[in-house]
């Protein structure tokens, strides 16, 4: 199984490549330069494997929630490779990608992402044969209105942690094990789930794929259409 995976949902870069069990990866905080670094980390991820594009079987990508504008653009650019290369689409929970960076030994996990304007993205997981399994729905709030089931405690990954002024911690201190506010979704997490998922026939036509934006009002910049617009037609090409 050959698959590429695009994870643009935050202030972090990641691209990753899996290629019959061994996985690429390239990552980076880059804020505002993800349109400009992951087609050609793409290519040299495949560049690195001694791969074609034509020898991909799917593109997986994190399809948010997270940053409105990275996630457009993560399903610009893997729809544009998608229908270039005429190959599906594996779309996954940038969430549930996060709730990887638990500890191994994490059964529940709680993962939030800062979504500014004093909210978070946040959902709760139980993790399941390893993989993180959504225990509620995903949803935006405000960090002291995340709430946990009684008697449970929960170890919490992302930037959420963090957002104002560490309120989900401060609510929520009593249950929760371990709390790493730095961890950032990872192109290779999001190849995790998509490596089990593509194995169970989940892959999608590419104009299928839907994003997760979880807030109403959410509108693109002429400039970021454009942007966009431009991103898309470079991963055809």
């Amino acid at each position: 199984m050959k698959l590429l995976a695009l994870e643009l949902s935050t202030e972090a870069c990641s691209v990753a490549l899996h290629v019959d069990g061994q996985v690429l990866e390239r990552f980076e905080l880059a804020p505002r330069r993800h349109a400009e670094l992951t087609l050609p980390w793409a290519e040299a991820l495949l560049a690195d494997a001694g791969i074609a594009r034509s020898q991909l079987d799917a593109i997986a990508l994190g399809r948010g929630p997270g940053a409105f504008t990275g996630v457009r653009l993560a399903i610009a650019l893997a729809q544009g490779i998608a229908l270039a290369l005429d190959r599906p689409l594996v779309p996954v929970s940038t969430l549930q990608a996060l709730a990887l960076r638990a500890p191994a030994e994490a059964g529940n996990i709680l993962a939030a992402i800062d979504a500014r304007m004093g909210e978070v993205y946040v959902a709760r997981y139980r993790r399941v044969d390893g993989l993180p399994q959504l225990q509620d729905s995903e949803r935006v709030c405000a960090p002291d209105a995340v709430l946990l089931p009684e008697g449970l405690q929960y170890h919490g990954v992302g930037t959420g942690f963090a957002a104002a002024e560490g309120a989900i911690v401060t609510a929520r201190a009593g249950q929760l094990a371990s709390v790493d506010a730095t961890a950032l979704p990872r192109a290779s997490d999001v190849l995790t789930l998509a490596v089990a998922a593509y194995a169970r026939g989940e892959a999608i036509a590419p104009e299928r794929v839907e994003p997760a934006y979880l807030r109403d009002n959410v509108a693109l910049t002429l400039i970021e259409q454009q942007a966009l617009r431009d991103a898309k037609a470079k991963a055809k090409g």
